[in-house]
This record gives C-alpha cells, sequence and structure tokens, in this order.
C-alpha cells in the first residue's frame, strides 16, 4: 500500500518513514472515522500514552540528574498531558491528515485539544509498533525537543498551583463555576470563573470546561501573586 503525498510529507515533517503504511492510517483515524473494516486510534493512543511516559521519565531524570521526585513529577505531567501533545500535533501539521467523521470536521475537530494530543499519542504508538522503542523514542526526543529542557521549575498545572496556593494560606480551596455557555451542541463555549474564599476572581472562555477551568485559575494565580 501506499501513501497519499499528503501522508507522506506528514512522514517527512516528523521524520519518520513507516515500512507498514497501515499503522500511520489507523493511527490518523478518528473513532468518528471507524467502521467494520477501518480501525480506529483508540487503541493505539493507550498504548502511546504510555511510551510517552516512560521516554519522558527517563529523559527527565537524564537531564537533571539531582532532582528530587516532587519536582520532577510537575515537569513531567507538564509534559505528556493532552495540551501538550497537542501543541506537538500542531507543531508537525497534524491535524491536517487527521482523518475525522463529518460532524467532527464541522465541529473543528482539528484545531480540539483532545483529539490532536490523542493522535499525537496514536502516531507514537504507531512508530513503536512498526520500528520499535528506538525509534519511537527517537521521535518523541526530537518533536518535543527543547521543551524537555525548558520546562518550568515547577510546572504544576493551574488549578493544581492555585490549590495550593490556597491551602498555604488556610483558605478553602477554589471553586469553578460555569457563568455562561454559548455556540452550538456540537462546539460549546464555556465562560468559568474561579472565585476564592477571600472574594478574588478571574474569567476565562475556552472549548471546554477543563481548559476554561485552567484558564482562569492561571490568570487568578498571576493577579494573587502580582499582589503579594
Amino acid at each position: 500500500m501506499k501513501l497519499s503525498s499528503e501522508l507522506k510529507a506528514f512522514e517527512g515533517r516528523i521524520g519518520y518513514g513507516f515500512r507498514d503504511p497501515e499503522q500511520l492510517i489507523r493511527a490518523l483515524t478518528h473513532s468518528s472515522m471507524s467502521s467494520p473494516t477501518r480501525d480506529d486510534n483508540q487503541r493505539l493512543e493507550f498504548l502511546g500514552d504510555r511510551v510517552l511516559g516512560l521516554v519522558m521519565a527517563d529523559a527527565l531524570l537524564s537531564a537533571d540528574t539531582k532532582a528530587a521526585e516532587g519536582l520532577i513529577a510537575p515537569r513531567f505531567n507538564a509534559l505528556v498531558r493532552k495540551e501538550a501533545c497537542a501543541d506537538v500535533a500542531r507543531q508537525v501539521d497534524l491535524g491536517a491528515v487527521l482523518k475525522l467523521g463529518r460532524s467532527e470536521m464541522l465541529s473543528g475537530g482539528r484545531r480540539k485539544n483532545a483529539l490532536l494530543g490523542d493522535a499525537m499519542e496514536a502516531v507514537i504508538a504507531a512508530v513503536y509498533s512498526d520500528g520499535g522503542f528506538d525509534a519511537a523514542r527517537d521521535l518523541i526526543l526530537r518533536l518535543w525537543g527543547a521543551r524537555i529542557y525548558q520546562v518550568e521549575e515547577d510546572a504544576r498545572d493551574a488549578k493544581t498551583a492555585l490549590q495550593e496556593w490556597a491551602q498555604a494560606r488556610k483558605q478553602q480551596p477554589p471553586k469553578y463555576v460555569e457563568t455562561s455557555r454559548s455556540g452550538p451542541d456540537h462546539a460549546p463555549v464555556f465562560t468559568i470563573e474561579a472565585q476564592m474564599q477571600s472574594g478574588e476572581a478571574e474569567t476565562a472562555t475556552a472549548g471546554s470546561k477543563r481548559e476554561a477551568q485552567q484558564a482562569a485559575a492561571k490568570a487568578l494565580l498571576e493577579r494573587l501573586e502580582t499582589a503579594k
């Protein structure tokens, strides 16, 4: 089986040529395009998540041989979470070759963090299955690149950091309130307000509740730390 010119170009962007093209096609097939004769990428996504985790844990420990587990863990989480995988997917323009059903295409699926992140993990698994662990490790280290060494010293996600800020000051954990929802059912837009017991609050809008909560938490934490 020969790959299309678009998929050959994608191989060039990720720096890996598949011996079994079916592996790549499966990795790029979302469940909205699956059929009895066409597998989707869910099983590969599950495997790729584990391969990414092992490679990233080893890379972080090698990059900083003296850091304690308590510092390595948040760095690790920052590098393997869905948003990070989606950022790498955008870097190689994965969305352009993602195979989606009509409903997902109409709802902007090629731009969604969840779909892009899952597909990136599936591509990692496809490389692992096609070329072995060394090929998958080389792919990850190449695509994540400087992120591994530039990840923030304290890379906790914003919600965790805000909660710890509150706990340190003996306040109740922050609350996240959905203040509005707009857009069609297949592409909703959420506005979330992060609220502190002491009265401070910030809002953010995003295409998922989780992203809006994280953005609101980040904005509120920045405000609180600036006011110190």
